[in-house]
């Protein structure tokens, strides 16, 4: 969410952060808006001070036993009882109609975010790990898996398109996968481990920035509630409407829950295999930080992520977003991509994003300074910590053997009963 004060202080550069957006120029239209809203306040204020007046008048004026002028008050009064209603009403719309305009509008991208149009656009930062050469010709995951359990039949006739079922060895691994994630960030990085809500309110999903603008790609229950397509809805507005403390800060969460996306416009995209799932689960980390912190803290998230992959023995490069890549809340990103043999490919494993104070300004999150009467809003962050599924493909394309089998990440083995090898059948 923007500040309109910000904006009317500083229009030109509000213009420049949207046109990196690709957006055309919205200062003048929303401070137009704005102005017509401060003309309404202006004209109640003083409609409502000289209706005080005038009928603290009136008592004067009959004191004085001139009835004449009583009577004119009195209908001045009258008449500024009707108006006033008119005027209270036309100032909500127009700031009703502000706010909408306002929320509809996506975070500037900080400064060192690159231009660019899409995904073709974003920005090497580096590459860590060296892809294994295999001795054989190297296989998807959705050729390895169903031998282990990964039904993508099964899962098809119990839900439709885009839900796979596993079972025996490949759900153990999965649930591996889940239970070192979590552990990692809480024992070794200092989050705290929650169990949210999967169902959220409007005015959370809002706070996050997934509504209004991304409504399509939710899915709605008969009763007006969101499924959360990502933990970060939860975890973020555990803050919202509150004021905390600067010694609270930071704050840092972690979660591993399913997510449900509708996955809007992905048709005939990753139609095969697990990558692009209408059910996942993904570990997700949230950091609420004051506004001097909020950098080192997107290193630090994006570092979490990255030890579990370098654990994990899994190659994968680091890329900044471009200003046409980026989400709609993010100020910066930061994609990590993991290496895929059978594919011959990197794919997006975890994106971790600084949304300055974007989304506080939406959840009315806040802190104050120490020392200070005055509060600030707080800066959010958000990153996967990582996501299950695709880490799962990764895992069985990097460690697959020729025999059909898969090794066990040695960091896995603690929670696969110290088992070294994935068979079929096992």
């Amino acid at each position: 969410m923007h500040d309109i004060r910000s904006i009317r202080d500083n229009p030109d550069a509000f213009d420049a952060g949207l046109a990196k957006r690709g957006l055309a120029p919205r200062a003048a239209e929303l401070i137009a808006l704005d102005e017509r809203r401060r003309a309404l306040i202006t004209e109640m204020q003083a409609s409502q001070a000289r209706r005080n007046e005038a009928s603290k008048a009136i008592g004067a004026a009959k004191a004085q036993k001139d009835e004449a002028t009583a009577q004119a008050l009195m209908a001045e009064v009258a008449t500024l009882k009707e108006t006033l209603p008119t005027l209270e009403a036309d100032e909500k719309a127009l700031g009703e109609e502000l706010e909408s305009a306002l929320a509809a509008i996506p975070n500037l991208p900080l400064g060192d975010v690159p231009d660019g149009a899409d995904e073709n656009d974003n920005v090497l930062i580096a590459e860590h790990g060296e892809p294994r050469a295999f001795p054989f010709e190297a296989r998807e995951h959705d050729a390895i898996g169903p031998a282990m359990g990964m039904d993508f039949e099964t899962g098809v006739k119990l839900a439709g398109a885009r839900f796979t079922l596993l079972r025996g060895p490949v759900a153990q691994l999965y649930r591996a996968l889940g239970q070192f994630m979590l552990t990692t960030l809480a024992r070794d990085h200092g989050y705290e481990q929650v169990v949210p809500p999967l169902l959220v309110r409007d005015e959370v999903a809002f706070g996050t920035g997934q509504l209004p603008k991304f409504a399509e790609d939710l899915f709605k229950t008969t009763d007006g509630r969101w499924l959360i397509s990502t933990a970060e809805m939860s975890l973020t507005n555990i803050v919202r409407e509150q004021i905390l403390s600067e010694e609270e800060l930071p704050l840092r969460f972690a979660a591993l829950t399913p997510c449900f996306r509708s996955e809007a416009g992905a048709a005939g995209r990753d139609t095969r295999g697990m990558i692009r799932q209408h059910q996942f689960d993904k570990v997700e980390m949230v950091s609420i930080t004051t506004p001097d912190q909020s950098e080192s803290e997107h290193e630090r998230m994006t570092a979490c992520a990255e030890g579990m992959l370098t654990a994990l023995g899994l190659p994968f490069r680091r890329m900044k977003l471009c200003t046409g890549d980026m989400g709609f809340s993010a100020a910066r990103t930061y994609d990590l991509e993991v290496w895929l043999p059978g594919q011959g490919r990197y794919r997006e494993i975890s994106s971790c994003s600084t949304c300055t104070d974007f989304q506080a300004r939406r959840m009315n999150a806040r802190y104050r300074p120490e020392g200070e009467k005055a509060t600030r809003f707080v800066h959010t962050l958000n990153g996967s910590g990582l996501a299950v599924g695709r880490t799962l493909v990764a895992v069985l394309e990097n460690y697959q053997n020729e025999d059909g089998s898969v090794t066990a990440p040695e960091a896995l083995r603690p929670w696969l009963d110290g088992l070294e090898r994935i068979e079929a059948g096992r």
